[in-house]
């Protein structure tokens, strides 16, 4: 089983302490474990909006996917981060129907690409929320994920729900995690990826996902 792993800083295992402890290495050994010979590979890049992303799966990842028996799709956090950040500095309103319509376009592509290239199953995870104890993130992250829930529907991909997994537990699964407000985004570091627990617990719960 060859499972390709595509995202943003979170798949390419930023503040996870080394690349071992990603999600992505940690999900190959749970199957490996699970008498599933499993091979994994990574195309993630921190900062890759589902712009960058797609781009990516057209010039580099084709030869990748179409070896790939599944592939996991994790993005959109930096598009829904890189907005909020921009409307919290100006004070102006979040647009969130452009971001919205911007991501739905971009993902679809992504979903289209996949399968025009390969057999492989698609996993499609969710977002969860650095920052639930702001209403407004709250609010952007619900709307992202039913957006995603709703084009993984319509492309016959499976949703891998992450932002179950993490909803109340951010404080133990978070790198750097404070009072959970967008507030905590604007001090430099930005508080928004699995630490090495967090990274486990994505990878015990998205193997099953993954196997036939």
């Amino acid at each position: 089983m060859i499972y390709t792993a595509l995202g943003d800083s979170i798949t390419f295992g930023e503040n996870a302490s080394s690349l071992a402890k990603a999600y992505p290495h940690l999900t190959v050994s749970t199957l490996n474990s699970s008498s599933c010979k499993a091979r994994g590979l990574v195309l993630a890049r921190p900062g890759w909006s589902s712009y960058d992303l797609l781009d990516a799966v057209i010039w580099q990842g084709s030869s990748t996917i179409s070896r790939s028996t599944a592939v996991s799709v994790w993005i959109g956090g930096v598009d829904l981060a890189n907005a909020a950040l921009f409307s919290f500095k100006t004070k102006r309103p979040l647009d969130a129907k452009h971001i919205v319509a911007s991501y739905r376009r971009n993902l679809s592509a992504i979903f289209t690409r996949i399968k025009k290239g390969s057999r492989a199953r698609i996993i499609c995870c969710t977002q969860y929320n650095p920052f639930p104890n702001s209403s407004l993130a709250v609010e952007w992250v619900d709307g992202l994920n039913r957006t995603t829930n709703d084009l993984a529907h319509s492309y016959d991909v499976t949703v891998a729900p992450v932002h179950m997994w993490f909803e109340g537990n951010q404080a133990d699964l978070l790198y750097g995690y404070r009072k959970g407000k967008i507030e905590d985004a604007l001090s430099g570091s930005l508080p928004i990826h699995p630490n090495d627990r967090g990274h486990r617990v994505i990878a015990t719960k998205l193997a099953p996902y993954l196997l036939p």
